[in-house]
């Protein structure tokens, strides 16, 4: 592939048309699932690159891939031509994260590397990483624009900003057309409450059980930008569409809404109050955490689930009785005497 950089001229035809066809890194998962079935509603082929062997029968116009992005050989041999990919997959927990450092870094950073170099003899016409706003630390300014300090203080955190330099790097030295997007906090139908670490899902699993609501953090002074996975797959398909090859794009909703106000969502919503009970001696995620999405709008790009509208299609999902969530919030292990 050439060194000089360039970008898709404008008049070159989507990699979102009917026909067109996408690869899905990790399309087996919360958010990788949502957009596999987004990209086929648009008439768009996609290959599922997981480890993971399919939940269910995969319709025609999807088919899956072996691939372990840790491997360079297995993703090279998992690899096929595509107008788009959709890079996904890799660790989403910080959690794990501090559990596991070493293999937070080599499938979030070494991951994307080696998939990144496999794309330069194979290259699309768009790549689209999946980064998040977690790379810019304890907020100093709220809303966050992408041109915030970047400190990162968990090891996923580093990781995905790691990976994000990759695939900068790329398109400076290489000409992959490289697009980010930095999610905020995600929900919806779908996530895996042994991992998810969001509060919306894990506070309406345990509300709905008619346990208390156990949460970190101050109730008042912890807001987030709380986006719903399907304006999250909205965001995606923007800036594959539209976004500026090099550009970083915050994907959220621009709306803040403290613990506290989730709870009375959920107890809205639900029609009995939410029994909110916060360890608030634990602060190390008690900031303001909310996007400014002006760069995403001039795309075209609006949010379209409100919160409220979101938790009740998420409870009336999930039943009366689903399983609780296990996923704790760490942010600290001892180092060894």
């Amino acid at each position: 592939m050439s060194s000089t950089v360039s970008s898709t001229p404008s008049s070159a035809a989507s990699p979102l048309r009917p026909g067109a066809r996408a690869i899905v890194t990790g399309g087996f998962g919360f958010v990788g699932s949502h957009l596999v079935d987004a990209l086929t509603a648009r008439g768009v082929a996609v290959t599922v690159l997981d480890v993971c062997p399919p939940p269910a029968a995969l319709p025609d116009s999807v088919e899956h891939r072996y691939a372990d992005l840790r491997d360079p050989q297995s993703v090279r041999a998992a690899l096929v031509p595509a107008d788009v990919v959709f890079h996904l997959a890799g660790n989403a927990s910080g959690t794990l994260s501090v559990d596991r450092p070493r293999f937070d870094f080599e499938t979030n950073a070494e991951g994307t590397f080696n998939l990144c170099e496999a794309l330069l003899d194979l290259p699309p016409q768009r790549f689209v990483y999946l980064s998040s706003a977690m790379v810019y630390g304890r907020p100093e300014s709220t809303p966050m624009p992408e041109d915030h300090p970047l400190r990162p203080f968990l090891p996923y955190a580093a990781s995905k900003l790691a990976g994000e330099h990759v695939a900068q790097s790329m398109y400076e030295s290489f000409g992959l057309p490289a697009v980010i997007g930095r999610a905020f906090t995600i929900y919806g139908p779908g996530e895996d409450p042994r991992r998810a670490g969001g509060e919306v899902s894990q506070f309406v699993r345990w509300h709905l059980n008619g346990r208390p609501i156990p949460a970190v953090g101050d109730a008042e002074r912890k807001t987030r930008d709380f986006a719903h996975v399907d304006d999250l797959v909205a965001g995606l398909l923007t800036i594959a569409d539209r976004g500026t090859p090099g550009e970083v794009y915050n994907l959220g909703t621009g709306s803040e809404t403290s613990l506290r106000e989730l709870a009375d969502v959920i107890g809205a919503v639900t029609g009995r109050p939410a029994d909110l009970r916060c360890d608030d001696e634990v602060l190390d995620d008690s900031y303001r955490h909310v996007a400014d999405i002006d760069k995403l709008r001039a795309l075209g790009y609006r949010p379209r689930v409100s919160l409220e509208a979101g938790v009740a299609a998420l409870a009336a999902a999930l039943g009366e009785h689903p399983e609780l969530p296990s996923m704790p919030a760490v942010f600290h292990r001892p180092m060894a005497a």
